[in-house]
């Protein structure tokens, strides 16, 4: 009799779980119960929790950077993220901590460094030299509001512009504040009776760094001589400014306006400007000024040595343009070319191949952050054509309404993907190499095959190769095109039984080995695909039609509580047949005037040209039953040494033989159980028209489910709980008595008790947490069986959990997984030759079990996983050997049973935000840590995990985060990421030329250390602003330490670490004001988020 060890796990274990554990555990000493004794070689120390990567287009994007020289490209959120981006394969994401929005970025151009201004008044200086960006300092103003940043180039001073109009100026080095301020009234004096408004834009002329170009909203621009402390000129205009941009020679620079107008200014003309220019104004023939068009946001001014200049902005089209898509604009010359967006325009950038502001700038790329995409656009061939994006951004091209995760997988699959996935690709690119190739790849340290399957509302289904924490996107199938598509909302069938997105994916079932592929759709719809590399026209798409009934003592019940022996091929309980294709269904109904017999959707009835890939076997659709909808499915399983497909909702259960295209079986949940149904239910109110389900709610933030929130999602129904909720007319005795198959799975073991051998079945696991089990009996193979039925009755045994089913898998007498039989894939498409065929006669299905050559007396062991505890149950003797309360106060979300370091663990994430993993078969807890609470549907449907301590989630509407639970991962983690900053050269400053270097009219440098130090200007207001050291500390600075940057930094060091404990002490204070701040802004956000809702809706 073996005891565990208790004290194993680990500290995160609250003691309530710990208890129950150890009773639990102490409730399982049954030494009677186990054959043997197995090994088990997991510990807690196996598992850590940490996030890998996250993929996907940064959600609610709102400030874009990019490093000429390291070639590397910033993107900021509104939720304060920081995703930077260097060659395909590097990438990175941080956090900043307060969430608040990033306004603007600027990088200390080859420095491994970027200044980010927030929302929130804060600056943040970030160290890329290492894998993991971290805070070196941040700088957080209190008397004024941060409204644009200037950092020039191979400069250590930041000018910051504010709301009041002011300009203050930070040492990067440091992030104190300089004495020398730029005040609003003293850059204005008399030429403007009332405030101009805050800070649009600085930036320093490109041939004179000691003449500050400082542009107000209001429409005043100022020249600001740093080192006279005036100004020089002050241009003024009566339209609001929003951007300001240079030419690199100095003398003329361009303002955008709000009334849709450029301003070309000389420097030295102040009192009107050299040219305006309406991009797209119409012009009038009078001379009268165009009309006014929507504000150009932002324009760039960029010079060739070749040609003329490009012009590009944003915005600027006239009023009339309703309902036109956001445009960017390029002028080169005599030529307007307006490029239109998918999305609107967040902000663009222009590539160019200097770093220097006083050369010839020749643009070669623009990159266009848009609301739900980035585009470069490339300016050196003609049309602009677009760059290939190769970063995977079009995770929500479609929204995501589910996801499967599969590490380990068959070695030749990706390259089967891939090879039908590369035909899928549009044409039209720029045959240039993608301009953002920064960084360096991290080492290869998984060498296993992963990928990622995620299903989309418009029914499109994607496979992603994820190997070695990259992703990139592989196949998409689009399941809506086998259905007649409706032009308008009018046109629209009347038997939808969603308001929208009738094709979108609810659950997919995926055999790798076989690579057989079942999806499930909102509409009450299943498809099967085969794989195939041959293209193939379908004359008639395979199809049937399942009659799914919920009856209660209805003694009128065609359907038996058995089911017939021996039904005959087409029939099952339930009489049905292949429909024909003529489709009558559509306009049937029954006597009374009521829906019935009608799918939800209707498939095509033209022949269907289906490219290589996944190609439809079989579409099977529920129906309207006397005008009750088809309930949505809530579950699916495939299995393709069988030939079976099964499926169950809220209703019963439907099994088909895809192979022979007949309905196998179709009952109601009740009639599962015959006469052993342990539960009293009361007959069915007599309404017929209950309200239809509403379809996949949208996966947006903070989506809750109005009703029953307290309970677990599969507590109710299981199909509800990822959907609108239902009327609430459905009577409480209808929901108390429905049971939603929740959990399938096909498998070869012991289906009774006294059962000698293992034998083909299916294990069918509902939403009141019964696990019953169906006895499949299969014909021989090869001719045989597309001729004889398979015969399915149920096997009488019936096992308890406490909560709906969620998981169930097998192992073998010495622990180790027992996976689903399964056929390897072959070419369908392709006459086998008769060799082959001979072969395939012979063929058994691959079951991967050692079952088939285990002894009579060698046991198996049945693990179930419900939403409150875990079981694992010994067979053929069905004693329950181990038992695991996994959660008394919540609920668990995903449960799958994975392999991990040559063994097998059960990994569960709870709706407390809990994920942990249990041992198998003793279910000894491992891993418990809090990791995130359930604060949206999008988390509980996407959430799973995967073989080798992989899961992953949907962070945003637009992003998936991949985790770790294996410390051997979290351990290679460092290595296996990519670098983003490496030593590159800075390329040599443009050359005087002679002529300029004796007669002056090159570049002016400007010691700016004289003006801006702290014995030229003096101290800064201490109230004004307060540093906060970041946690990158001291050693980010001793990385970071080297270059323009590194000099100071250094001095600065050896003054810190002679021991000028007062200022560091100060400084923790200022880092716990700070986070006490942030703490009681989180603190109070959660109050407001909640104030209104009723405690059962948390």
């Amino acid at each position: 009799m073996r005891k565990f060890n208790i004290r194993k796990v680990l500290d995160g274990l609250t003691a309530v779980s710990a208890a129950a554990s150890a009773s639990s555990a102490a409730q399982q000493q049954q030494a009677g119960n186990r054959e043997t004794e197995i090994q088990e070689t997991l510990q807690s120390e196996h598992f850590q929790l940490c996030k890998t990567v996250r993929h996907g287009f940064p959600y609610q994007p709102s400030a874009l950077a990019f490093d000429p020289v390291q070639k590397i490209l910033a993107i900021g959120t509104q939720t304060g993220a920081l995703r930077l981006f260097g060659r395909p394969g590097v990438e990175c994401y941080c956090q900043h901590d307060s969430g608040a929005a990033v306004i603007q970025l600027q990088f200390l151009i080859n420095e491994g460094a970027l200044v980010s201004a927030l929302a929130d008044d804060t600056l943040h200086l970030w160290n890329l030299r290492q894998k993991r960006p971290a805070i070196l300092h941040s700088l957080k103003f209190n008397r004024e509001r941060i409204t644009f940043c200037h950092l020039p180039f191979q400069s250590k001073w930041l000018y910051v512009g504010t709301e009041r109009g002011n300009i203050h100026i930070v040492n990067v080095e440091s992030f104190t504040l300089s004495g020398y301020v730029i005040m609003w009234n003293k850059a204005i004096e008399l030429s403007s009776k009332s405030h101009p408004g805050p800070i649009v834009h600085i930036s320093d002329n490109p041939m004179d760094e000691g003449k500050l170009l400082i542009g107000f909203e209001s429409g005043t621009v100022v020249l600001w001589d740093l080192k006279s402390k005036k100004a020089d000129y002050r241009y003024t205009h009566d339209e609001a400014i929003h951007s300001v941009a240079w030419h690199h020679e100095g003398k003329q620079f361009i303002c955008s306006h709000s009334d849709g107008t450029l301003t070309i200014w000389n420097v030295k003309s102040p009192t009107k400007p050299f040219q305006t220019i309406t991009p797209h104004g119409k012009q009038l023939k009078d001379g009268k000024k165009p009309e006014p068009c929507k504000p150009i946001l932002k324009v760039e001014y960029k010079t060739t040595r070749a040609g003329e200049p490009f012009i590009i902005l944003s915005g600027g089209l006239s009023y009339d343009t309703v309902g036109r898509r956001p445009c960017l604009t390029v002028m080169h010359g005599k030529s307007t070319a307006v490029l239109e967006m998918d999305y609107s325009i967040v902000d663009f950038l222009t590539l160019c191949e200097t770093p220097y502001p006083n050369d010839f700038q020749e643009p070669y790329a623009v990159v266009v952050l848009l609301e739900k995409d980035l585009v470069l656009i490339d300016l050196a061939q003609n049309g602009y054509p677009i760059f290939e994006n190769p970063y995977p951004l079009t995770i929500h091209e479609s929204p995501v309404t589910c996801c499967e995760y599969f590490a380990d997988c068959p070695v030749d699959l990706i390259p089967a993907l891939y090879s039908v996935g590369a035909r899928q690709k549009r044409q039209g690119y720029s045959k240039k190499e993608w301009p953002i190739s920064g960084g360096n790849w991290g080492l290869i340290t998984q060498s296993y095959p992963e990928i990622i399957i995620t299903g989309h509302a418009d029914g499109s289904i994607k496979f992603w190769d994820a190997s070695a924490i990259t992703l990139q996107v592989l196949y998409k199938l689009k399941t809506a095109k086998v259905f007649e598509k409706s032009r308008n909302k009018d046109d629209r069938p009347n038997t939808d039984i969603v308001d929208e997105d009738p094709y979108a994916i609810q659950i997919i079932s995926w055999c790798p080995e076989s690579r057989m592929l079942c999806i499930a759709g909102v509409s009450a719809h299943v498809i099967i695909y085969r794989f195939s590399k041959q293209e193939v026209t379908t004359e008639v798409i395979p199809m049937l039609e399942v009659r799914l009934l919920y009856e209660i003592n209805d003694v009128e019940s065609p359907d038996g509580e058995q089911v017939p022996p021996l039904p005959t091929p087409g029939t099952g309980s339930n009489p049905q047949s292949i429909v024909p294709q003529s489709h009558p269904s559509t306009s049937s109904s029954s006597s009374d005037g009521l829906r019935d017999n009608v799918p939800c959707l209707k498939v095509k009835n033209s022949p269907l040209k289906q490219s290589p890939g996944y190609q439809i076997e079989l579409v099977i659709q529920l129906v309207w039953v006397s005008g009750e909808p088809p309930q949505q499915i809530t579950s699916l399983a495939v299995n393709s040494a069988y030939g079976l497909v099964v499926f169950g909702n809220c209703n019963g259960i439907a099994m088909v033989d895809y192979l022979q295209k007949t309905v196998l079986l179709n009952l109601g949940t009740i009639e599962l159980y015959g006469s052993n149904d342990p539960y009293r239910r009361e007959p069915r109110s007599p309404r017929k028209t209950r309200q239809p389900s509403g379809g996949l709610c949208d996966i947006n933030e903070g989506t809750m489910v109005p009703e029953d929130r307290c309970k677990s999602p599969t507590s109710d129904v299981k199909d509800n709980s990822f959907s609108r909720s239902r009327s609430s007319s459905v009577t409480s005795i209808d929901k108390e008595s429905r049971e939603a198959i929740s959990a399938l799975h096909f498998c070869e073991t012991f289906t009774r008790k006294a059962d000698t051998s293992p034998s083909p079945c299916l294990w069918v696991g509902t939403t009141l947490g019964t696990v019953l089990v169906i006895v499949l009996n299969l014909p021989p193979g090869g001719d045989q069986r597309l001729l004889q039925p398979v015969i399915v009755s149920p096997s009488g045994t019936i096992l308890r959990l406490k909560g709906a089913i969620l998981r169930m898998a097998f192992l073998d007498t010495t622990g180790s997984l027992l996976p689903p039989a399964h056929e390897p894939w072959r070419e369908h498409n392709v006459p086998e030759d008769k060799d082959e065929k001979d072969k395939s006669k012979k063929r058994r299905p691959v079951s991967v079990s050692p079952s088939s050559s285990q002894e009579i007396s060698e046991n198996q062991y049945a693990v179930i996983c419900s939403e409150k505890q875990a079981k694992v149950i010994s067979l053929p003797s069905q004693n329950c050997i181990y038992k695991q309360n996994i959660t008394e106060t919540s609920f668990v979300l995903r449960g799958d049973i994975v392999s991990l370091s040559n063994s097998v663990c059960l990994a569960c994430f709870c709706a407390n935000g809990h994920i942990m993993t249990f041992s198998l078969p003793s279910l000894r807890p491992l891993l418990d840590v809090y990791y995130l609470p359930l604060t949206n549907m999008r988390i509980a449907r996407t959430f799973c995990f995967t073989n080798n301590g992989q899961a992953l989630y949907l962070v945003s509407p637009t992003e998936i985060q991949r985790l770790t639970y294996s410390q051997e991962t979290c351990e290679n983690l460092q290595e296996m990421l990519g670098e983003l900053f490496t030593p590159v050269e800075t390329p040599e400053a443009p050359n005087r030329g002679f002529f300029k270097g004796l007669f002056g009219g090159g570049a002016q440098s400007l010691d700016r250390e004289e003006l801006f130090g702290e014995s030229a200007s003096g101290k800064a207001s201490r109230s004004l602003a307060q540093h906060i050291p970041g946690p990158g500390g001291i050693e980010g600075v001793k990385g970071a330490a080297s270059g323009v940057v590194g000099e100071l930094a250094r001095a600065r060091l050896a003054l810190d670490e002679r021991g000028q404990k007062l200022g560091e002490l100060e400084e923790k204070t200022a880092a716990m004001l700070y986070s006490a701040d942030s703490f009681s802004k989180h603190a109070h956000e959660m109050m407001l988020k909640y104030k209104d809702k009723k405690w059962y809706q948390f």
